[in-house]
């Protein structure tokens, strides 16, 4: 394995062997100034939304897994999914005709500061592509090499956090969550250096490189950058830019301010529902930057993430923010507020009175608290949402983090009680779900008061069993990619057995449809991964 370096090059990038006749309509360097400046040295970019940038070549692509639904979407033909040519095209190695890679501009709030000038560090767009349906489907690469944008880092992503990205992409689109989407990994045969827990203690590690998949990529950033640097004139192209690409429903507002205040507000709703949806499979981002925001409402950039193994509003998987907690779980729809104020802070010159602004941020909160009503409404089974109900959740929740209960299988387990409650405990009722056996004892009477309460009101309710059980399984997961799993993919991996990874992929497919094959993978966490490295807390290394 070949140790990578920072050494780039603006040399022709040969066109993949028996590439496919994809159609490329390549809107954002078409129609947004790029940087004139054709170099790869690492540098503040002024006045412009992208920079061209070629990926730098690896030295032994090979794929490790893809996402056959996800070619399908972009029109690739299983004959060059299966080639060479598809590794050597999505390691960087080779382009499709049609593609033109580049780098983002763009900054960020990072941990609540002003970060200033951030963009694709190693991230590479090589092109938009129209499908035969006429959707559009960006393509990135991440991990192929630095960029203008890449400050004193190389470029590069490691297995694990490929892997993980690549994983997590999809299971959150078929949990339903909004979501870019993965095409492949590709191993590149070079070692990364990488310092894990930025401990001192950096070693070689197996480089990868996934494809990303989206509509668009823009986020928050994008046009905080601007805004900063009191860049009026391309500010105002790229949120018309934004707004006629991405939000065509809008054009047919004519008046500016209008068209832009109805499309801020859009961005809030989208944002909100977003929140809903990381709260209802409990998932948690581990890092929501600005610059990891997108301004299509999609979960984005899975770097330090992680799902809610034991309930806990305060967890977070990010090592770096163990101490503040600023993104911890329940922290979620406070910070995506929080972000959507910086992006009304940043378009605001464009409107002549800022107030206009405030009725997004209003739909935000509107649109947040009543989706998540109705969300965990359902979540428990209930037809209504009235006082009783919403004191039954507010009781649950509580008693999941006293007792250390687990959220997915929780409400799993919930959803199959029939309408005549067993004659056991709660605990016998409810089955492996707790983490803690003395934290289990020392709440059993008022899980079991609880639980009979919460029986009594689903059952006045009057939806039979069969209906409120499949109601319950449709918005409760009986898989969602826990920390420890992913892991146990990565080890394999790194070891050389891929099949882990695709084997996941498979099951990630249906994860609201109980799999008895598979069912180690839906098991809560087991104890010997609560400290390990890559299954509880993880850094932004990668």
């Amino acid at each position: 394995m070949n140790s990578s370096t920072n050494t780039s090059t603006n040399t022709a990038t040969p066109v993949a062997a028996d590439a496919p006749n994809l159609t490329f309509d390549n809107r954002f360097v078409r129609e947004l100034p790029g940087d004139p400046d054709g170099s790869n040295r690492r540098r503040q970019v002024q006045h412009a939304a992208w920079s061209a940038v070629l990926p730098t070549p690896v030295s032994a692509p090979q794929l490790l897994a893809h996402a056959p639904d996800v070619a399908t979407l972009v029109g690739l033909p299983d004959a060059f999914v299966q080639s060479q040519a598809f590794a050597d095209t999505f390691a960087g190695n080779a382009l499709i005709p049609g593609m033109q890679p580049y780098a983002a501009c763009y900054g960020g709030h990072q941990f609540g500061n002003w970060a200033g000038q951030l963009g694709d560090g190693r991230a590479i767009t090589l092109g938009e592509v129209l499908n035969a349906r006429g959707e559009r489907w960006e393509l990135q690469l991440k991990g192929a090499g630095p960029t203008p944008y890449s400050r004193t880092a190389d470029g590069r992503a490691v297995l694990r956090s490929s892997i993980r990205e690549f994983l997590c992409s999809e299971a959150m689109h078929h949990l339903g969550v909004p979501t870019t989407r993965a095409l492949s990994v590709v191993t590149t045969g070079d070692a990364v250096v990488r310092d894990m827990f930025y401990n001192g203690n950096a070693q070689e590690e197996p480089g990868a490189i996934v494809c990303r998949v989206a509509p668009s990529f823009i986020r928050f950033g994008n046009f905080e950058i601007f805004a900063a640097r009191n860049d009026l004139a391309l500010l105002t192209q790229l949120v018309d830019f934004t707004i006629a690409r991405d939000y065509p429903h809008l054009a047919a507002v004519t008046d500016d301010t209008q068209r832009r205040a109805a499309w801020y507000a859009a961005v809030c709703e989208r944002t909100a529902q977003l929140m809903v949806h990381w709260m209802r499979v409990g998932f948690v981002h581990g890092v929501m930057n600005t610059d990891n925001m997108s301004i299509l409402g999609l979960t984005i950039d899975y770097g330090p993430y992680g799902w809610i193994d034991n309930f806990d509003p305060n967890w977070t998987p990010n090592t770096t923010d163990a101490q503040g907690r600023r993104y911890r779980f329940g922290q979620q729809p406070a910070i995506a507020q929080w972000n959507l104020v910086r992006l009304a802070d940043a378009i605001a010159p464009l409107f002549a009175d800022e107030s206009v602004l405030q009725a997004g941020i209003d739909r935000f909160s509107t649109v947040y608290i009543a989706e998540y009503e109705a969300m965990n409404a359902a979540k428990f089974g209930f037809v209504r949402r009235g006082e009783q109900e919403q004191t039954i959740v507010r009781e649950a929740f509580k008693l999941m983090y006293d007792a250390e209960i687990d959220y997915t299988n929780f409400f799993r387990a919930l959803g199959e009680i029939p309408d005549e409650l067993p004659a056991a405990p709660a605990a016998t009722i409810l089955g492996d779900v707790f983490y803690d056996e003395a934290r289990r004892e020392a709440h059993a009477t008022a899980l079991n008061d609880w639980l009979q309460r919460w029986h009594a009101c689903v059952r006045e309710h009057g939806r039979p069993f069969a209906e409120r059980r499949a109601a319950m399984h449709a918005v409760n997961p009986w898989f969602v990619l826990r920390n420890y799993v992913a892991q146990q993919a990565i080890d394999a991996a790194t070891a050389g057995d891929p099949t882990v990874v695709r084997t996941l992929l498979e099951v990630l497919r249906n994860p609201y449809t109980e799999q008895p094959a598979h069912r180690q993978y839906a098991r809560r966490r087991p104890e010997w991964a609560k400290h390990k490295a890559g299954c509880s807390m993880l850094s932004c290394s990668s």
